[in-house]
């Protein structure tokens, strides 16, 4: 008695197995290119931020620098003794901050150049005044190009932010024009004094310039700082620069008073003139570093915002890729199979339709006669009676 072999499943087409993965494929293609594209983007606006946290840096650095050489301008015109240490030591400061951020930055030669000409200044008071006047000027003028250089190569002056806008435009821009200006105006009002009556009337003009100087920035910074503080999201700024703000708008308005002339010869009571200045001085001194924490704030937030958006893009592009690596695979194990099978050599030839095999599989087992309806008689049985009389 021969048993048939078992039946073998075959295998789908390889081409109907491959066609999940290569679908997978196809699609991974894109959600990988979009995913890079995306991370290419964010980590671009973070470098941009990035740089420009450090231009604050180096703001923060040239601050005191500011300060520092406008006193000793003051100071040697009006002949009184220089505190070359204050200035020494922003000038380190300064340098140590260049050292590590002015190559990225790119400020490196210009503040070399600069501290050259701050390292050449006279350690006592120059017996003559107005030449004093002048070296000083010219050391303050690269002062305010360094200020300015720092602000385009940190990307500052292209901030999209309102209030980052504003603020460093005031901080980093109008602030040190506006203290250069004053102390200029102050200490030609000193030089004034001691020149003689025809002098002093022809050096009228060039005092107004200078008023107008140190106004303009003033009023300047005043409209940035209205701006921010009308319309900043931040509950703190408001109550930190309206005091400072407001002290040094008063002494820039009292500076500007005491700067004109009070009699007809061209004297100016440099006495008040220079306390207003003080004043001025002090509260810009106040008021620069909240504005620089303000800025650096605002663009520590938005480096947040960019590590959040990195993040989901990430986890965005993997939640992508396993989804679809996912569907192929169970598109794979549910693919329908074939399992029809083939005759193998020495088995018994398949029964015909309508027979099967009996429980031994030894031979195929006959169908039941179907059943005929009762009163019906076969064809044969009819015609017996007559084949029985022949």
């Amino acid at each position: 008695m021969t048993v048939p072999a078992p039946r073998v499943r075959r295998r789908p087409r390889t081409p109907g197995r491959l066609l999940p993965l290569l679908l997978t494929t196809a699609l991974l293609l894109p959600v990988a290119f979009l995913v890079v594209q995306a991370h290419q983007l964010v980590d671009t606006d973070r470098d941009v931020v990035a740089r420009e946290r450090l231009g604050v840096e180096y703001l923060r650095a040239l601050g005191p620098v500011t300060d520092a050489l406008v006193d000793a301008q003051s100071a040697a015109v009006t002949g009184r003794p220089l505190r070359r240490d204050t200035l020494d030591q922003a000038v380190e400061r300064a340098a140590t901050v260049d050292a590590r951020i002015g190559g990225e930055l790119s400020t490196s030669e210009r503040w070399a150049g600069l501290r050259a000409k701050l390292e050449a200044l006279p350690e006592r008071a120059l017996t003559d005044r107005e030449a004093a006047f002048t070296v000083y000027g010219e050391v303050t003028d690269l002062l305010l190009a360094l200020h300015n250089k720092v602000r385009e190569t940190s990307g500052l002056i292209r901030d999209a932010g309102v209030d980052a806008y504003f603020l460093q435009d005031g901080v980093a821009e109008e602030m040190p024009e506006a203290m250069v200006a004053a102390g200029r105006l102050t200490d030609l009002a000193v030089l004034m004094n001691r020149r003689s009556e025809a002098e002093r009337l022809q050096s009228l003009s060039q005092l107004a310039t200078l008023r107008a100087a140190a106004l303009q920035p003033a009023n300047d910074l005043a409209n940035n700082l209205r701006a921010v503080v009308e319309n900043t999201e931040s509950a703190d700024l408001g109550a930190n620069v309206l005091t400072p703000f407001d002290a040094y708008q008063r002494a820039v308005e009292t500076m500007a008073l005491h700067s004109q002339p009070v009699d007809q010869a061209g004297t100016v009571d440099t006495t008040r003139l220079l306390a207003a200045r003080n004043e001025a001085q002090q509260a810009a001194k106040q008021l620069q570093p909240v504005l620089l924490d303000e800025i650096d704030r605002l663009l520590a937030e938005r480096l947040d915002g960019l590590d959040r958006d990195r993040l989901l893009i990430i986890g965005a592009g993997g939640l992508a890729a396993l989804l679809l690596v996912g569907l192929a695979v169970n598109t794979w194990m549910s693919r329908p199979r074939d399992t029809s099978a083939a005759p193998v050599a020495g088995d018994a030839p398949a029964p015909p339709p309508g027979v099967r095999w009996d429980n031994a599989g030894a031979r195929p087992v006959e169908p039941p006669p179907a059943l005929q309806p009762v009163g019906q008689v076969h064809e044969p049985d009819r015609w017996r009676p007559f084949d029985a009389a022949r």
